[in-house]
């Protein structure tokens, strides 16, 4: 139908928009890479493949007839083939919550990156809550990537390798969302290999590292990064592609998600994390879950190695039974099954990710008030002349003239005063919760009259105009300043 409408040059009509976008990849489909040109090659098949021999048959013929050359033809195969250990496409109930939850915390993107589309059911999530978002997805297979423009023909739709963006779209998406590919494949990216991080270098050799590093980059300051991605990221023994991360981004939510996820669409079970991440590039040090993020360690109840976070934190696995088993690679793993199949997952990861947003999404840090504040800080606005302001307390009146030196807006901002009553004692500014309109100003009073009038733990109000024409009142009580009024 792709191949239709890509003919004829037209939109799909409602009912083949849905026929479309049943469209689910062929991940975990091993048997596409078996020979299927012709009849005769299903004496290489192994017999439990066999029932699928026919179907694979068909899809070549029709790949085959819809292609321009010999050449097109082996480009849209061997794209498939590529294909089968990392197209694993998410469920929409899944994808439909964690862009919910978002919207619940006024994440509505105007700008949206999904690295790894698919046919966009990520795209058609995030949409819903802000449909004139610009989006731009990549998806490299071809056949893929066709439907997906076909769904989407008036989003930036690529077909193309996600290492292909361009460098002007560093710092540029409020958003970038998808369940991205893993594995143990390089990705060559002239930048990471420049860089002096070993981690941003090490991070070519496997796609998950590689996209999370690269996804964080294109994100603004502020800016959210939400994968789903195999348990590679986390479980990985060498730490210095998390590291990398956690220098550069806040943790929102870690959630271990249960193997049993992708087998209604790709009939096959494979752990996987929703890691969901907030650019941070003022960041100074790690919170403890971040540092229990960056840790591998033995789990004494079953004996095997796994992230310190899941150990410290088991509550952050979706499952409703657990069992030691093995992983697709044969090694020892523990299993982790839900019983309420993709409804019971979507349900307790919807509780899981409200609780994770409410505890350390940083809204103001997303709304971009906080990088307003710093920009804010370094602004002079000195005086030509110092002026007079008036200091109250009950019926005392002095006069003292003070020069604003510059404003910052920073929790912690010094103001040293040099009046005789705080001589040599640092006053701090106390930002109250939700005062989004306090300005912290550092002061130099110089004291014309009546400072000892004032003691330890008097209120000690100064108003005056502090910069261009504005007016706040600081109340100062004890050393500290306590609020602006």
């Amino acid at each position: 139908m792709a191949f239709i409408l890509d003919r004829e040059q037209r939109t799909p009509t409602a009912r083949e928009r849905l026929l479309l976008e049943r469209y689910c990849g062929f991940g975990g489909l091993k048997c596409i890479l078996n020979p299927a040109r012709e009849l005769t090659d299903a004496v290489h098949w192994a017999k439990s493949d066999l029932e699928l021999f026919a179907p694979t048959v068909e899809l070549h013929r029709l790949i085959r007839e819809n292609s321009r050359n010999d050449l097109e033809y082996k480009r849209f195969v061997d794209s498939l083939k590529a294909s089968v250990l990392t197209a694993f496409y998410t469920p929409k109930e899944v994808t439909d919550t964690i862009a919910d939850v978002l919207a619940d915390y006024s994440v509505r993107p105007s700008r949206v990156l999904e690295p790894s589309a698919g046919v966009g059911v990520f795209v058609d999530a995030v949409l819903r809550h802000s449909p004139d978002a610009d989006v731009m997805a990549f998806e490299k297979d071809l056949l893929t990537g066709t439907i997906l423009r076909q769904l989407h023909p008036d989003k930036k739709m690529r077909i193309d390798g996600f290492e292909k963006i361009e460098k002007p779209f560093n710092d540029y998406f409020d958003l970038a969302v998808s369940n991205i590919p893993f594995g143990d494949i390089a990705v060559f990216d002239a930048e990471f290999q420049r860089s002096e991080s070993f981690g941003r270098r090490s991070a070519q050799k496997a796609i998950h590292n590689y996209f999370f590093l690269k996804g964080l980059d294109t994100v603004r300051d502020g800016g959210i990064v939400a994968f789903i991605t195999s348990q590679g990221v986390l479980n990985s023994a060498k730490t210095s592609v998390r590291n990398e991360l956690f220098s550069q981004a806040n943790l929102v939510s870690a959630i271990r998600l249960p193997n049993n996820l992708f087998s209604d669409n790709a009939g096959t079970e494979v752990g996987s994390d929703l890691i969901i991440l907030q650019k941070n590039l003022h960041k100074t040090e790690l919170s403890q879950d971040e540092r229990l993020l960056t840790v591998i360690q033995t789990d004494t109840k079953t004996n095997l190695t796994d992230n310190a976070y899941f150990i410290h934190h088991p509550e952050r696995i979706v499952h409703t039974s657990a069992k030691l088993d093995t992983d697709p690679y044969g090694k020892p793993a523990m299993v982790y099954l839900h019983e309420g199949k993709t409804a019971g997952i979507a349900e307790d990861l919807r509780r899981m990710l409200d609780e994770d947003c409410h505890m350390r999404l940083v809204m103001r840090l997303y709304s971009g008030a906080i990088g307003q504040a710093r920009e804010q800080k370094a602004v002079a606005v000195v005086g030509p002349e110092p002026e007079t302001v008036a200091a109250q307390r009950d019926d005392a009146v002095l006069y003292d003239t003070f020069v604003a030196e510059r404003v910052v807006e920073d929790e912690d901002a010094p103001c040293p005063l040099a009046d005789a009553a705080y001589r040599d004692r640092e006053v701090v500014f106390r930002r109250e919760p939700r005062a989004a309109d306090a300005v912290g100003v550092e002061l130099f009073p110089k004291v014309r009259q009546g400072a000892d009038n004032f003691g330890a733990g008097s209120d000690l109000l100064l108003q005056g105009r502090y910069g261009r024409s504005r007016r706040r009142k600081v109340v100062i009580h004890d050393s500290e300043i306590l609020r602006f009024v």
